[in-house]
């Protein structure tokens, strides 16, 4: 099974969006597509794919604002596409405020709200689109925030929990400090050391480098 990755960087915030494409079968996977739901279906579709899944590693606006249009979009094109989020970030998905999309900080106009099709459970097996993903709730930046482990790919997509030697802010609503660095030392430096980390903002790195040079990983 041959799956590509594509990488856009999307909105002011730099926003990472990561889109699997099953060359096999021709499905797309995409994590947190943004603020451009129009920009992402468009390379779905120019790609020969049809989008499977949006997958949202967590609720804030520069991840979730091109949601609706990709949904949207994507079920006019007559895809079955299903959206998954975590279940512990059901509250945050559904308010503007604390989502952010409806405070200053929002560089756009919109509120937006959000419901999954279906909500993921912590270590809850995912597949879609060809790909077998664990789902691990990694909280910190906020409650309910989640990491995603191909362990045939060596790949984590963990959102802003993790960038290269840093981590995702926890001063917005439902972040802690606390739990932040429970999640790096109980659920991802435990993972395998070349194990690539694909973060919400910024370049690749592993669980390696960030133990080496990340003052989170204290192992």
């Amino acid at each position: 099974m041959e799956i590509k990755i594509k990488r856009m960087v999307l909105g002011p915030a730099g926003t990472n969006c990561f889109i699997f494409c099953n060359e096999d079968t021709k499905e797309a996977v995409v994590f947190d597509p943004g603020d451009d739901g129009e920009r992402v279906f468009a390379f779905i579709k120019e790609s020969g794919l049809k989008l499977s899944s949006i997958i949202l590693t967590h609720g804030h606006f520069d991840h979730i604002t091109g949601a609706p249009e990709l949904i949207r979009l994507s079920r006019d094109e007559g895809w079955e596409s299903v959206l998954y989020a975590s279940e512990d970030e059901e509250a945050l998905l559904s308010n503007a405020i604390l989502n952010c999309s409806g405070t200053e900080m929002a560089y756009g106009d919109e509120e937006v709200t959000l419901k999954a099709d279906h909500w993921l459970k912590d270590n809850e097996i995912l597949e879609t689109g060809g790909l077998k993903i664990k789902c691990i709730k990694t909280p910190g930046h906020t409650e309910g925030s989640m990491s995603f482990y191909i362990e045939d790919k060596r790949l984590l997509i963990c959102g802003d929990t993790v960038f290269e030697g840093s981590v995702g802010r926890t001063d917005l609503p439902t972040g802690s400090d606390a739990a932040l660095q429970r999640s790096i030392d109980e659920k991802i430096a435990t993972l395998p050391e070349f194990t690539y980390i694909l973060p919400g903002h910024g370049d690749e790195t592993t669980v390696r480098d960030e133990k080496m040079y990340n003052p989170w990983f204290r192992v």
